[in-house]
């Protein structure tokens, strides 16, 4: 009798076990769904603006803005005309100048001034990094006005060169991340190169960035993205249309077809269309290295 009570209860609580892990689970499932909803409602609305702007430019002028993904005119013209109305071309072949340059000057500069931070030792070089890291505090238009009165002074304003060429200073942001991934590299790897007779700046090249290659493949694609995009510095010191970058490009057709009354909004958007797809296809392209970039961060930082 005992033992078929005993039996009994043993039973129940494996009945009472598989209930609760069944109830955990069921739990568990809703929760990621409610998460897989909320991020599919979230990529949505993030690529609902560039999927409009798609639509409209293959819109006439007049259906432009009634709110249809798939349009009721279908037309290619706005394709053709925009690369009669407007020098695409030149701005885009500018744009990529500027973006390669800088972004392999500022990776470069960055990654020397970031060496010197995680392998010498000296008096005051906490200090000196901190006081680097407070440049970031410092807001664009505090320096905007000397810095323009330099380049006028050596007779660069109206060329591409103040585009890019500042990131020879380096950039006090990509210098932290570099550092940081220079940091988790083993030290023991660069003694053993000294013993052998590596000086310091085969130590440097050699050693140090190829094997800091994921967080320089970040900073060339961050680079690259923020100056396709900077239209600051172009309306400062771009003044011809021929030296023109694309964002400088994209505001002298809005004054044009824009708010200058002509209202080409057809033009303005296939325009848009057409110099944000290189940037698209570059982070498409390089999604790998950013991945491995950051989660080596994350994991090695």
């Amino acid at each position: 009798m005992m033992v078929s009570q005993q039996s009994r209860t043993h039973h129940e609580d494996m009945d009472d076990g598989i209930f609760v892990t069944l109830w955990h689970r069921s739990q568990r499932g809703v929760s990621q769904f409610l998460i897989i909803i909320g991020l599919v409602l979230v990529g949505i609305l993030s690529i609902y603006p560039f999927v409009w702007l798609i639509s409209a430019s293959f819109k006439p002028r007049s259906q432009v803005f009634d709110n249809r993904l798939i349009p009721r005119t279908f037309t290619l013209q706005n394709y053709v005309n925009v690369w009669q109305d407007a020098p695409l071309g030149l701005w885009l072949m500018n744009t990529v100048i500027v973006a390669v340059l800088a972004a392999l000057t500022v990776a470069l500069s960055s990654a020397m001034v970031a060496w010197g931070f995680a392998w010498f030792e000296f008096p005051g070089r906490g200090w000196l990094f901190g006081l680097v890291l407070a440049t970031m505090m410092l807001p664009g238009a505090v320096t905007m006005i000397p810095t323009f009165l330099i380049w006028n002074s050596l007779g660069l304003v109206g060329t591409l060169v103040p585009l890019w060429a500042g990131n020879l200073f380096s950039s006090a942001f990509y210098v932290f991340l570099i550092r940081q991934f220079m940091l988790s590299l083993p030290r023991e790897l660069f003694d053993a190169a000294r013993v052998d007779g590596a000086n310091q700046w085969q130590l440097f090249t050699k050693i140090a960035l190829p094997l800091c290659r994921p967080a320089l493949a970040i900073t060339v694609i961050f680079e690259i993205q923020a100056s396709w995009t900077d239209l600051m510095r172009g309306l400062i010191y771009l003044q011809d249309s021929s030296t023109f970058t694309v964002p400088r490009g994209l505001k002298a057709l809005i004054d044009q077809y824009g708010f200058g009354g002509e209202w080409h909004w057809e033009t303005l958007v296939t325009a848009s269309v057409v110099t944000t797809i290189p940037l698209i296809i570059l982070f498409f392209l390089a999604q790998k290295q950013i991945l491995v970039g950051i989660t080596s961060g994350a994991l090695k930082g």
